[in-house]
């Protein structure tokens, strides 16, 4: 896989090429290694046969594969799979600097694409939403976002996706880290098709209601995705 890729975020548009590929089975994926001009990405891989839609899920300054809402992004790349929607997720490469996590998900999206992927979901947690809004905003081929207990720094561009661009956002009423109204601030700001969906009694992992965000997140995507 060769090319770039571009993100507005900042004055400068910001260039990666691709460099290498390289791919290891796994039980349930496939351990994606995607060579840049800016370092390594990890993902992880969960290929549906025949599939025409894809989604990314990503963590937040943790780093690593992590996942909000009990294993909720295991869960949904398992269930996904079997409704023929692929999915990936990707680690930062460094998972406090947003710029650079926005150009992760791009390539990662140049990935799925080189799948033969055309439609895309985009889900992030924390920090996460923040990228996962910014990465919409540079990539038309994506058609829902979901963010869950997002920051609200970077999320401005939530008011620029394009009208058929859909936004899911959940958040925990008790969040001890990033309070609630900033997921109401960015659903202030992003157009219909939009829902919110506050849970009173969810920390910032929500992992107090991890099977009704799991419920949710699941059918928002497969609804928005068809």
């Amino acid at each position: 896989m060769q090319g770039t890729k571009k993100t507005e975020i900042t004055e400068e548009p910001l260039e990666v090429a691709i460099l290498d590929l390289k791919r290891e089975t796994r039980d349930s994926f496939e351990l994606v290694k995607i060579y840049t001009s800016r370092g390594r990405i990890d993902c992880h891989y969960y290929r549906a046969e025949k599939a025409d839609k894809g989604v990314i899920l990503v963590g937040g300054i943790g780093g690593g594969f992590d996942t909000p809402a009990e294993d909720l992004y295991p869960r949904l790349c398992a269930d996904l799979k079997e409704a023929g929607i692929s999915s990936l997720r990707v680690s930062f490469r460094y998972p406090t600097d947003l710029t650079e996590a926005v150009v992760d998900v791009l390539v990662g999206l140049g990935f799925l694409k080189a799948e033969n992927l055309r439609g895309f979901g985009l889900i992030g947690h924390s920090f996460g939403g923040a990228v996962v809004v910014q990465a919409a905003f540079n990539d038309r081929s994506v058609k829902t976002v979901v963010t869950l207990a997002t920051q609200s720094y970077g999320i401005s561009p939530i008011s620029l996706l394009p009208e058929s661009t859909s936004v899911l956002l959940i958040h925990g009423e008790a969040d001890e880290t990033l309070p609630p109204r900033s997921s109401v601030y960015a659903y202030n700001m992003a157009h219909e098709p939009k829902r919110i969906k506050i849970y009173e009694s969810a920390g910032h992992g929500l992992k107090e209601v991890s099977d009704e965000v799991y419920a949710e997140v699941r059918n928002w995507i497969v609804d928005n995705l068809k």
